[in-house]
């Protein structure tokens, strides 16, 4: 047996010396040939002001090479299904592993999508109850409210021995959809008065649904179905003839020789319209459908959606409906009485899943709520339980912004989930603007100095500790700390919830000062969205600005998005004298080549798409003859090039003076997006971004209310300050600003604060403190007041 005596260590062998992600000339976005150097198996957090590429990096470079590499491990086939990544723009990226993203782009909302379904606890449960649950009455997608009880019966044909043979064959399936509401939870009464005017005729123009004109082709179907007259009143239509016109089943008509189907108005609006989701319509139909269509709760089912018979099989007295209905937290202790060793293995995955959504800080939900009612920040957590329990290693997560939506209490947790995921062995990439998070670094990369075409560089890298002494905008604000203010403005109003329940709100009254900064605030799921959201009296002039995606393709961007197009195509129109569409890239005026795309796009199969400038506009996107025509020395195309700011110049004075345009502009300014170019696919933008743009095009409306829900969301500690600057600014014209969040600056910036808890789920719910911030540092009697007084330096 021989012993080393030499004190040096082994060779190190080549397999471990790939330690590092190297990225060297990224280009995707605004990055400038980035050149940077990640170390494996850390937790590197990438900063900066928002648009300065952070997600360029992170997502848009890394996390997609990544992605794509492992999709070409698959077959040409199996490819075939799966979404087409194009390699990003960058020179060498070497030493990736696995990513696996987890983001904060919102869940579908999908009526059918709860927090069960889309975690796949309610799998589990439906096993668990089709094989524990008595009266036994079927299989698990007897549990399952996506699935309806069908049966049916008939004639078969089968070749026996060379012989056709008749047989009888029946079928039934047994499923779990209520159905009344189709496994909805809610059924719809649509407001007749707000489908026609009785007073007219159709021809005189009765109806009153968006897209529904008698001059196309409803008009030729409404006249030659021969139901009704078309030049009677509806309110002289006799029973048959009102029936007729509303509940009719599809008809094959010919009408002029052709042949159509008539169908009645109630159900062509419930398909067309009631089958999608709400948030997913245009605009004038939303508002359509939001003024006609009343939700209630189905009565059949009372908004479980399941049938009688799911209802009926119960475990110790507790139904499916039951368990999906609990908090987590009580669901979790529940399945942890269970004892059956028949289905032992299904009960600890189970008993894992339900852990991990309390250890996360999601234990005040319940397994029915709609996936597209969570936040941003709720979402994202929801996608990491499938990751918690992980036994893979090597892995790169990559987190956007995980803290969104947290208070500074859970925080805390947040940062040791983080961790944990680092020292079993994983690289944990996060993009984050929360010093608390940052501390915990052991790599930082700090990108800038500015954002879109000011930023896309590498400003520093190295720990935490050096970038507090560097001289970047992230180190010099990293300590930054609010005041709470000296003096603070006298209410002009108040806003009166009463009796408040939505969620899990505890019979809640509140008096909302106004003409104030109010802040609410209090743990996650405390019930701030459902006070604020959801109990607000209708009609009190609330202009409210949630966390909820902007809806728009590749051809959509800030100058559509926020109306600007339309007073710069007039203005260009009228110095022309010619018509507006021509100055629009998806009308008239598009290149023919293209459509107006500026690129065209080639189609690889399984291969990913290639995206070439078009060489007829040269990616400028209107035809040479529309580039001819000039408002104040520009061509519409060299607008469209220009940021924000340089536009907000260009047509503030001079003969480009537009008003209009000028007013949407200041606004976009105002907000902090004056590094934007008109012409950005909104589909490039970022969570914070978006967020912003979204609050721009709110500044302009009635409402003396605005409620904004986190705006500090995807922003940097440096344009925290110029958000606090456009709160004031917006209380000081007249408005009434109540925002919910959980930033310490904007709270102790607040002349009130309203601070809910004490916990999250049935903990919370009630109101624990109602003052102003100094009271709340002084009184320390919540969590948030705890958090607020270290946040501004004053010891107890």
């Amino acid at each position: 047996m021989s012993t080393r005596t030499d004190t040096q260590s082994p060779a190190l062998h080549v397999a471990d010396s790939h330690d590092l992600i190297r990225v060297h000339g990224a280009r995707e976005n605004n990055l400038k040939d980035v050149r940077v150097e990640i170390p494996k198996r850390r937790l590197t957090v990438f900063t900066g002001v928002s648009g300065s590429g952070k997600s360029s990096l992170v997502f848009s470079t890394i996390a997609a090479e990544s992605q794509r590499l492992i999709n070409e491990t698959y077959s040409a086939f199996v490819q075939g299904f799966m979404p087409t990544l194009a390699r990003p723009d960058v020179d060498v990226l070497d030493g990736l592993t696995t990513a696996i993203i987890v983001d904060q782009q919102r869940m579908g909302a999908d009526p059918r999508s709860t927090v069960g379904t889309a975690t796949d606890a309610n799998a589990m449960l439906r096993i668990l109850f089709s094989r524990l649950g008595t009266p036994h009455i079927g299989s698990a997608q007897a549990f399952s409210f996506n699935v309806a009880s069908i049966s049916g019966a008939g004639a078969v044909t089968v070749e026996r021995a060379g012989q056709k043979v008749k047989e009888r064959r029946a079928f039934s399936v047994t499923g779990g959809m209520c159905p009344r509401c189709e496994g909805r939870g809610s059924v719809n009464d649509i407001d007749l008065t707000q489908l026609y005017d009785d007073s007219k005729s159709l021809n005189g123009g009765a109806l009153t649904i968006p897209g529904y004109s008698m001059d196309g082709w409803y008009g030729r179907i409404f006249s030659g179905c021969g139901f009704f007259d078309p030049d009677k009143p509806i309110r002289e239509f006799t029973k048959k003839e009102l029936n007729d016109l509303l509940y009719k089943e599809p008809t094959k008509i010919k009408v002029d020789g052709i042949n159509l189907t008539y169908e009645g108005l109630i159900p062509k609006i419930q398909k067309s319209m009631l089958s999608k989701d709400v948030d997913s319509l245009q605009s004038h139909i939303r508002a359509f459908v939001e003024r006609a269509v009343t939700f209630t709760i189905c009565p059949e089912c009372d908004g479980t959606r399941l049938s009688e018979a799911a209802r009926s099989s119960k475990i110790n007295g507790i139904s499916i409906a039951d368990a999906c209905a609990m908090q987590i937290s009580d669901l979790a202790k529940w399945v942890r009485g269970l004892d059956e060793p028949s289905v032992a293995p299904l009960l600890a995955t189970l008993q894992q899943v339900l852990d991990s959504f309390v250890e996360i800080g999601l234990g005040y939900l319940s397994l029915a709520r709609p996936s597209g009612t969570l936040s941003g920040g709720e979402a994202q957590r929801v996608k990491m339980i499938r990751h918690l329990g992980s036994s893979l290693t090597d892995v790169t997560y990559v987190f956007d912004e995980p803290t969104t939506g947290l208070h500074p209490h859970d925080i805390q947790r947040m940062n040791d989930l983080l961790l944990r995921l680092r020292d079993k062995g994983n690289t944990v990439l996060v993009v984050e603007h929360k010093p608390e998070t940052i501390a915990i670094a052991d790599h930082v990369v700090d990108l800038g100095p500015g954002a879109g075409t000011a930023g896309g560089t590498v400003c520093f890298e190295g720990t935490v500790e050096e970038l507090r002494a560097g001289d970047t905008i992230t180190g010099r604000h990293l300590d930054d700390r609010a005041a709470l203010k000296d003096t603070v403005r006298t209410p002009t109003g108040t806003l009166e919830i009463r009796g408040a329940t939505a969620n899990n709100l505890r019979d809640v009254d509140v008096d909302i000062p106004l003409g104030v900064l109010v802040v609410v605030t209090g743990v996650a799921g405390s019930g701030k969205s459902s006070l604020m959201h959801g109990s607000v009296p209708a009609g009190a002039g609330v202009v409210s600005i949630d966390q909820g995606a902007i809806r728009g393709s590749r051809r959509s961007n800030p100058a559509t998005y926020t109306g600007l197009l339309d007073p710069i195509r007039k203005a260009f129109a009228k110095a022309n004298g010619v018509k507006p569409a021509l100055f629009s890239a998806n009308s008239e005026g598009a290149c023919p080549t293209c459509n107006g795309a500026g690129v065209i796009y080639t189609d690889l199969a399984m291969m990913a798409g290639v995206a070439t400038t078009c060489e007829e506009c040269e990616g400028k996107r209107f035809q040479a003859s529309v580039l001819d025509y000039h408002f104040g020395g520009r061509d519409i195309s060299e607008v469209l090039a220009m940021s924000v700011t340089e536009a907000e110049e260009f047509f503030r004075a001079g003969e480009a003076r537009t008003p209009a345009a000028h007013a949407i502009l200041h606004r976009l300014a105002d907000v902090g997006l004056g590094y934007l170019s008109l012409g950005q696919p909104l589909t490039t933008l970022s969570g914070g971004e978006r967020q912003r743009l979204k609050l721009a095009t709110h500044l302009s409306e009635k409402g003396g209310v605005y409620v904004l829900d986190e705006p500090t969301t995807g922003l940097h500690l440096a344009d925290v300050e110029q958000l606090l600057g456009l709160l004031d600014r917006l209380v000081e014209s007249g408005k009434s600003v109540i925002v919910i969040e959980h930033h310490q600056a904007v709270m102790a910036h607040a002349d009130w604060i309203i601070d809910l808890g004490p916990g999250a789920g049935h903990d919370g719910g009630r109101i624990v403190f109602e003052g102003t911030p100094a009271d709340l540092v002084a009184a320390r009697s919540t969590l948030t007041g705890e958090h607020l007084a270290a946040y501004v330096g004053i010891d107890r």
